[in-house]
C-alpha cells in the first residue's frame, strides 16, 4: 500500500528539495478574476451551513454503503458529490460525448484547476485518483477522497512511483475507474500545462481504454469557454482562501466534459499527447438539437 501520511504543510509553502521534474505552475494570484456577483453575509452563512448538513449526512450513510454491492457504492458517490456541489451553490453541467456512454472508464485522464475537480468527475464517473497525500487530511473535502479511494502520492518523491502505479494497475486490473492529473499541479484553467507520459503507463500495461476529460469553471451567465478561475487552487491559496471566494460567488457552473474513449496502445508518451489534445482542444460547437438528450444540466444550487 502507498504511504498516506498526511503532510500538514502543502509544499508550496516550504523549501523542501525537489527533483527536476517536480511539477510546478506559473499560476498564481493575479490569474484570479472577480465574480461577476457575490452573496451578502447572510447568503454565505446558509451555504455554510448548507455544506454542514450535507456533510453531516454524507458521512454516517457513506460508512454504510461501503458494505453493498460497487453498483451501489458507485451510484452513492454520484449522489453524494452532487450533493456537495449544490450544496457549495456549484451548478453542475455534463457534456458527454462519448458515442457509448455508460461503457466504461478504465484509466481517467483530466485537467487540474481545482480540488474540487475529484468531485466534479465523481458526478458522472467514480474514479480513485492519485493526488497528493496532504489531500486526505483537509476537512470534509479529505473525508470525501477517503471515500473514492483516492491514491495517495508524495510529489517530491520519485521514488514512490512505482508503488503509485502499481496500485493504478491493481485497480485497472480489478474493474476500478483509476484517475489521474497528468500535468502534476493544479493551474487556473485558462492555461494548463502539459500532460505527463508517466503514468498512463497503467493503460498500456492493462489494455484499459482511458477517458480523457475536461473540467472547467464558468460564473454567471457567460458563455461555456469563459473559464472562471474563481475555485481555482494556486499560487499561495490555502483551502480556505479558496472555499471563500466559491461561497461568495452567485451563480457558479462547472462544466464537465467527457470525450471518446482512447485505446491505449503501446507508447505511453504518444497516448499523453493524444489525449492532451483533445482536453485542452478547441471548445466544441452545442451539439445538434437531435444529441441534446446527451448533454444534461444537473442544477443543483437554488
Amino acid at each position: 500500500m502507498t504511504d498516506t501520511t498526511v503532510t500538514p504543510i502543502d509544499p508550496r509553502h516550504t523549501d523542501t528539495a525537489r527533483h527536476a521534474w517536480f511539477p510546478s505552475s506559473p499560476c498564481g494570484a493575479g490569474c484570479i478574476t472577480d465574480p461577476p456577483t457575490t452573496r451578502g453575509r447572510g447568503a454565505i452563512a446558509l451555504r455554510v451551513a448548507a455544506v454542514a448538513a450535507t456533510v453531516g449526512w454524507l458521512v454516517p450513510v457513506g460508512a454504510m454503503v461501503q458494505v453493498l454491492p460497487r453498483p451501489l457504492r458507485r451510484r452513492f458517490i454520484r449522489v453524494a458529490a452532487r450533493s456537495l456541489l449544490g450544496a457549495l451553490g456549484i451548478a453542475v453541467e455534463i457534456d458527454d460525448r462519448r458515442p457509448f456512454a455508460g461503457r466504461g472508464a478504465g484509466l481517467v485522464v483530466a485537467n487540474h484547476t481545482s480540488f474540487l475537480d475529484i468531485v466534479a468527475i465523481a458526478t458522472v464517473v467514480p474514479a480513485r485518483f492519485v493526488a497528493k497525500s496532504e489531500l486526505q487530511g483537509w476537512p470534509v473535502i479529505g473525508g470525501l477522497a477517503r471515500r473514492l479511494g483516492v491514491i495517495g502520492i508524495h510529489r517530491e518523491s520519485l521514488r514512490q512511483l512505482p508503488s503509485v502505479l502499481e496500485q493504478m494497475v491493481e485497480g485497472l486490473h480489478a474493474d476500478d475507474a483509476v484517475g489521474v492529473f497528468p500535468e502534476g499541479t493544479t493551474w487556473c484553467g485558462r492555461s494548463g500545462g502539459r500532460f505527463r507520459p508517466a503514468l498512463f503507463q497503467s493503460a498500456v500495461d492493462t489494455g484499459a481504454s482511458v477517458l480523457p476529460v475536461h473540467v472547467g469553471f464558468r460564473a454567471g451567465d457567460r458563455d461555456i469557454s469563459d473559464i472562471s478561475t474563481i475555485p481555482a487552487f494556486i499560487g499561495d491559496d490555502d483551502l480556505l482562501d479558496t472555499v471563500r471566494r466559491i461561497l461568495a460567488t452567485r451563480d457558479l457552473t462547472v462544466c464537465v466534459r467527457l470525450h471518446e474513449l482512447q485505446f491505449p496502445g503501446t507508447d505511453r508518451r504518444e497516448l499523453a499527447q493524444r489525449c492532451e489534445r483533445l482536453v485542452f482542444g478547441p471548445v466544441p460547437l452545442p451539439p445538434a438539437a437531435a444529441d441534446l438528450e446527451r448533454v444534461h444540466a444537473l442544477t443543483l444550487a437554488g
